[in-house]
């Protein structure tokens, strides 16, 4: 349900601290309700989530959101762009304040050229999120929405957030109506 990537993180970290002049890689920050990256917008830089919780969702042609992933520590968003040189495929938004390490594209891609390591962690990245994108449609498809919904009510607790009704419903692929539902189903 929320993703991290420390080996990641400690990778970007390493690199950080060993730029000379401190001007390829930026450490920015945002609050909440800002984006990173927005859909069908060009990329211009590459992200890695130092703190914080962001949300990844795609906007539909009649204006429905799905919400697909939530991401903290390590994370990394905008790589996919960067590589295929296209618009951003989804959202990505500050659930919480976020400090996020921002990657110039060329610099970015130099990385994947130049150090072995990087690729190799964008390669375990990408398969982690085959992964868990045919774990949780197997999860949709074998658990109640009620149980779905327990898991999300346990996230808010544990990272102290408050997740909208409509991200929550956005999340668990059904309408705000029929979450209102469930949530007194749970209560009683």
């Amino acid at each position: 349900m929320l993703r991290t990537n420390i080996r990641l993180l400690n990778s970007i970290e390493q690199l950080y601290a060993a730029q000379p002049r401190k001007e390829d890689i930026i450490l920015r920050t945002f609050s909440a309700g800002e984006r990173l990256l927005e859909q069908d917008c060009k990329a211009e830089k590459v992200f890695i989530i130092q703190e914080g919780l962001v949300k990844c969702y795609l906007t539909e042609k009649n204006d429905k959101r799905y919400l697909f992933e939530f991401l903290g520590k390590g994370e990394i968003v905008g790589e996919i762009e960067a590589i295929k040189k296209q618009n951003c495929l989804c959202t990505i938004e500050a659930i919480s304040p976020v400090t996020a390490y921002s990657i110039s594209i060329p610099f970015f891609l130099s990385l994947i050229d130049r150090d072995p390591e990087i690729p190799k962690l964008l390669l375990f990245e990408l398969t982690d999120r085959i992964s868990n994108t045919s774990s949780r449609a197997s999860f949709q498809q074998l658990y109640t929405v009620e149980y779905g919904l327990s898991k999300l009510l346990q996230l808010q607790e544990v990272e102290k957030i408050r997740l909208s009704k409509e991200d929550m419903a956005a999340y668990l692929g059904i309408s705000v109506r029929s979450l209102n539902r469930t949530l007194k189903q749970l209560e009683s």
